[in-house]
């Protein structure tokens, strides 16, 4: 494995580095509400970073949200990429490709997805590739920007809804990171239907991994916002850094974010290489959902009485990871399916199952 990036992906990630860090202030962030950086995303878009995308792979989309982490940047850079750009990139049609990712590349679309497979939406399949849609989805971040909508139903297939379509209705939903998210109510609503058998697999491990990516970020950000305070602030005549106490409780948070990246990267450039990375992106997934959820809680608590103030820039790094974790999936879960992935075995609810019908025919 070679994690070394290459000139255009290196390239691109200065470049973003850049936008982000000259537009995602803290005081355009605190103006944006939950909705998109209207500016910021236009930036992006002019500067050619989402069509990047398609030459620079996952791993090259993995470098670029890790700077979007770092600044909490308020746009739907990860959903369009990773449910838009690249899923069409990959498993669309040639037709599908000349049509939307034009749009996607420009930013004058902007795409989302309904994952993971949704028990509770049914499709109807139609002629060709046409369906029509019928279920509820709770939360979808960047819902309310977003002009197309990656559905995962309850068969594990894939399809394109059109936000303004009849039939899909969009309704506000707020969370603890301002994504924008809504909740989606799709009644016969039509599908263009993406792909074949095993894209499903394939788009969610794309997903975990960008997610994974921007908890880095998000980390890496929290981090260098613990040591500028820990540095500059004193305590009984010296600077907090100073204490074992906080410099171990950073370290761990440090190693922690370690491990979020470089199993994002390990996970990005399977994918990129068409290799087996199944077991990859559930290790990242977990990682960014056990160890950033301590990491964005370590930095709150490092900050002291400050941290929990919801207008300082930390809290948000706090929010976002919470967020993020929350996204990818809860760690307990995450670690069942990399469990009956790697071992063959059967997940904890087919064993309770039988249990249970085991003991009732006993009872009998």
């Amino acid at each position: 494995m070679d994690f070394t990036p290459t000139e255009e992906q290196t390239a691109a990630r200065e470049l973003a580095a850049r936008i982000f860090g000259d537009l995602a202030t803290h005081e355009r962030l605190a103006a944006a509400g939950s909705g998109t950086d209207a500016e910021l995303w236009k930036a992006l878009c002019a500067a050619g970073l989402p069509g990047a995308v398609e030459e620079i792979g996952l791993l090259g989309l993995v470098l670029l949200l890790e700077e979007q982490g770092r600044t909490t940047a308020q746009v739907p850079f990860a959903a369009t990429c990773a449910y838009g750009v690249l899923a069409v990139a990959r498993h669309g049609t040639h037709a599908q490709r000349a049509r939307l990712l034009p749009g996607l590349r420009a930013g004058t679309a902007v795409a989302t997805g309904a994952f993971p497979a949704q028990p509770g939406v049914r499709a109807e399949e139609r002629t060709g590739a046409v369906g029509r849609l019928t279920g509820v989805v709770r939360s979808v971040p960047w819902l309310r920007e977003a002009t197309q909508v990656l559905v995962a139903d309850a068969g594990r297939r894939l399809w394109l809804v059109r936000t303004d379509d009849p039939g899909v209705r969009r309704q506000p939903v707020e969370t603890t990171a301002p994504w924008a998210a809504g909740r989606l109510t799709l009644d016969r609503a039509a599908g263009e239907r993406l792909g074949g058998p095993g894209v499903y697999e394939d788009v969610l491990g794309i997903v975990r991994t960008a997610w994974a990516a921007l908890q880095a970020g998000v980390c890496a950000g929290a981090l260098a916002r613990v040591v500028a305070h820990t540095t500059t602030r004193e305590q009984f005549g010296r600077p907090l850094s100073a204490n074992q106490g906080v410099l171990l409780r950073a370290a761990d948070a440090y190693m922690d974010t370690e491990a979020i990246r470089v199993t994002a990267y390990e996970a990005a450039w399977r994918c990129d290489q068409g290799l087996d990375a199944a077991p990859q992106t559930l290790t990242a997934a977990w990682w960014a959902a056990e160890a950033g959820t301590r990491v964005v809680h370590a930095a709150q608590h490092l900050h002291g009485g400050i941290g929990a103030d919801v207008d300082h820039p930390v809290h948000r790094h706090f929010l976002w990871g919470r967020q993020v974790a929350g996204y990818v999936g809860g760690g307990a879960g995450l670690l069942e399916e990399l469990g009956e992935l790697v071992t063959g075995s059967p997940g904890l609810d087919e064993v309770r199952g039988t249990v249970e019908r085991r003991a009732g025919h006993e009872s009998r």
